[in-house]
């Protein structure tokens, strides 16, 4: 069995299940294959571009495992690979890089860095943040202590999320598809989310993108928020209005946003989110580095043999 490895991520071929015969080779996953390489049966995909994944799909007629390490299911859907290969994703590679990103963002909005940072540059001591202060002040949001948090998408990552969010006491509740407990934490469906919206402190979106969650966070949403409300998006660009977004954030109909995924990447230097009041923008930098990649290639290498179960199965 050829196993091929991208050149865009590290992966240690020495603790794949390799047996006899098998052998691996690194290609550059922005550019078409060598013709040595089109015979291989395991394609792990990280980086890859649109045209070289389409590339590989029609030349790769051996090919019996793509292992995408990217959450989303999209661009290896589009590729257009035999039917025959099983597709398997990334999901749960990036929960703590991510996680790690949406907590940084939360803070940053509750602690009010990007306003501190601005005064840095302005030399500019902030007496008003300064000395004695109100915990919970009405007009804002500084602490997490008590604040009720609202994680929509509550999958691998915000499983991840919520526990630390708890534990530096924020009460932390869902929005999924349907309504229930999730590893302790009560969750609610889509379609009973708005009495949940209308006492969230922090709205975290972790959606993925869909024609079920394209424009999830549009006015009416936004307007349901209490006016001090923060609202982090780590999932997908797509699923924010963002017109609404800039008019609510102008408007003070919430009390800021970060985003760090945008409908259009990279974000054009004309864009008006660029100039959006109370906004702090991250160019997706939330994951972008899968753990574990080679436990979970390995599992579903062993399962492409019979010897288990594929994880992630598309």
């Amino acid at each position: 069995m050829k196993i091929l490895l991208p050149t865009t991520v590290a992966l240690d071929a020495s603790r794949l299940p390799l047996g006899p015969g098998d052998t691996t080779a690194e290609y550059d996953p922005t550019t078409p294959l060598p013709e040595e390489h089109v015979d291989a049966e395991v394609l792990v995909a990280w980086g890859n571009t649109d045209a070289q994944l389409a590339d590989a799909a029609r030349r790769m007629g051996s090919v019996r495992l793509i292992q995408s390490l990217a959450a989303g299911p999209d661009q290896i859907a589009r590729a257009g690979f035999r039917e025959e290969a099983v597709v398997c994703s990334g999901v749960g590679l990036h929960d703590r890089t991510v996680t790690e990103h949406a907590l940084a963002l939360i803070l940053a909005l509750v602690r009010s860095l990007p306003q501190i940072r601005e005064y840095q540059r302005q030399r500019r001591w902030a007496s008003e943040l300064t000395g004695p202060q109100e915990l919970h002040p009405a007009d804002q949001l500084t602490t997490l202590l008590d604040a009720r948090v609202t994680i929509w998408g509550f999958g691998s990552i915000g499983t991840t999320l919520a526990p630390l969010l708890s534990g530096l006491g924020a009460h932390v509740s869902g929005i999924a598809r349907s309504t229930g407990e999730r590893e302790g934490y009560q969750v609610v469906a889509t379609e009973e989310k708005d009495e949940l919206l209308a006492r969230t402190d922090v709205l975290v979106m972790i959606l993925p993108s869909g024609e079920a969650t394209d424009g999830s966070l549009d006015a009416r949403v936004l307007e349901t928020l209490p006016d001090t409300s923060y609202v982090v998006n780590v999932g997908r660009g797509s699923t924010v209005d963002e017109a609404a977004l800039i008019s609510a954030l102008k408007d003070g109909i919430i009390g800021g946003a970060a985003l760090d995924v945008t409908a259009q990447e990279p974000l054009p230097s004309d864009d008006p989110l660029w100039d959006a009041p109370n906004l702090l923008l991250t160019p997706h930098t939330a994951g972008n580095r899968p753990v574990g990649g080679e436990e979970l290639t390995g599992q579903n290498i062993e399962a492409l043999r019979g010897r288990g179960e594929y994880r992630n199965k598309m």
